[in-house]
């Protein structure tokens, strides 16, 4: 009998291995190596550099000077979702394969099937026929169509198709010629060479790496839905999000109406680029104006809250930082930090006692940023402290007062980008002061709000 031919791949980044280990030797990862399959492409498929054959393309590659190729922008689509544009850069790319994970539930699904309602009805699309082809193949065509109905998203020109097998879509596809390809989701996608069952890092592998050829060579602007692990990466190998264009995260907590979306990965604009929407019974709706959201508006003065002015990707956003400090019971006083970076919360506490001469000993100090948004730039260094401080002393900062700044370890107050940007963002919502480094102080000064340079921490403590 023939000996079956097997090898072992991890699940985390994707490294082929010849045998089975605890640890991934690669990326450090347990428990994370499973085994699979071998599989070695057909030579049809290992030199078939024209990839799927009638759409036009050449079998031999053409090597180029780079200095003779002519400067080409590429050329941008409106999807009818002002949030997801953004996200995206600016609109859908021809030729772009974007990859979309969340939690089960969070409106992945809800959010490509209005995007491609909108983008079907739009003027751009009116020429295309179909604009849209939408393969699931996680739910059948009646529980799409209920979706659907449901959102009041009954459009005759998205064409739905259930199938997971990956050669048959994209004949299909390629038949269709649509201008989007949905494929949702891209684990329950399979290859026919392959033996592995659906979802298997082989698998997921292989069937995005068509799904982009294809996308590349037909031009066409595919959406890949991925599922998350517990502890909410993609899930499949690491090399998934090396293989598409732009990569887009669902963040929101499980009790809140709001969800984010926000974009590690993007050849074709910024990273860390953020949409925000708000759930309702008709589906995802807009939030034109995400800072409302983020700011809790006091009826009356209270002690521990600070106004940041935060940067997502190039959008300004103001943040309440929110701080309680407490006597601990324990004998290792709790630094908790929701939406923040603990490890930094730890390295403030201490720089605000050598260089503030407040010191945090015995005490529980618990920050959060309010809405649920993640915070990870440091200009939010100097919010975070004024607000500890502000717990601290049961002492309300002055009304109307917005604050950025990086502290470094010495105690000054470095600058961080963009300065006269969210100085605008924080006039344009009513905030009448501002404390701000030296260095972010614009020579012209802005309309309306009376703006604190600082250098150091102790400056910062005397203003306040």
């Amino acid at each position: 009998m023939n000996k079956k031919i097997t090898g072992f791949v991890c699940n985390a980044c994707g490294v082929q291995l010849s045998k089975w280990s605890g640890q991934c030797p690669d990326c450090g990862g347990w428990n994370t190596i499973s085994e699979t399959p071998a599989f070695s492409p057909p030579a049809s498929i290992k030199h078939r550099a024209g990839g799927y054959s009638g759409i036009g393309l050449s079998t031999r590659a053409i090597v180029q000077d780079l200095a003779d190729l002519p400067v080409q922008a590429e050329s941008r689509i409106p999807s009818g979702i002002d949030e997801l544009d953004r996200v995206l850069g600016g609109g859908l790319v021809p030729g772009s394969v974007v990859l979309i994970g969340g939690d089960p539930g969070i409106g992945k699904s809800t959010l490509l099937l209005q995007a491609c309602a909108t983008f079907a009805d739009s003027p751009a699309a009116q020429t295309i026929a179909p604009p849209v082809l939408y393969v699931s193949g996680e739910e059948s065509a009646q529980q799409v169509k209920l979706r659907a109905h449901r959102l009041g998203l009954l459009q005759p020109r998205i064409r739905l198709l259930t199938e997971t097998c990956v050669e048959h879509i994209i004949a299909i596809a390629i038949a269709e010629r649509p201008q989007v390809l949905v494929i949702d989701s891209i684990q329950t996608l399979f290859v026919e060479e392959l033996s592995s069952a659906p979802g298997s890092v082989a698998q997921v592998r292989e069937s995005a790496a068509r799904l982009v050829r294809y996308a590349k060579n037909g031009m066409t602007t595919v959406f890949l839905v991925g599922h998350v692990t517990k502890e909410g990466a993609l899930a499949g190998p690491r090399v998934l999000e090396h293989m598409v264009d732009t990569v887009l995260y669902f963040e929101g907590e499980p009790g809140s109406a709001h969800r984010l979306v926000r974009a590690v990965k993007n050849r074709f604009g910024a990273v860390n680029e953020l949409g925000v929407f708000a759930m309702t019974d008709k589906g995802l709706r807009q939030v034109t104006n995400p800072s409302a959201i983020f700011l809790s508006r006091h009826s009356s003065a209270v002690s521990g809250s600070a106004i940041l002015v935060t940067r997502e990707g190039t959008r300004p956003l103001l943040v309440e930082i929110q701080a309680l400090v407490d006597e601990s019971p324990l004998a290792n006083p709790r630094r908790i930090a929701v939406g923040l970076d603990q490890n930094r919360l730890a390295m403030l506490l201490a720089v605000l006692h050598r260089h503030g001469g407040v010191a945090m000993f015995g005490r529980d100090v618990f920050v959060n940023a309010v809405g649920g948004v993640r915070i990870t730039e440091t200009a939010a260094d100097l919010a975070l402290v004024l607000a500890i401080l502000s717990s601290e002393r049961d002492c309300p900062l002055p009304p109307q007062l917005a604050v950025f700044g990086e502290i470094g370890l010495s105690g000054e107050i470095r600058p961080v980008p963009n300065g006269a940007d969210r100085l605008r963002e924080a006039a344009k919502h009513g905030m009448k002061q501002a404390i701000v480094p030296i260095a972010n102080v614009p020579k012209e000064g802005v309309a309306g709000l009376e703006i604190h340079a600082v250098g150091s921490l102790r400056q910062a403590m005397e203003i306040i």
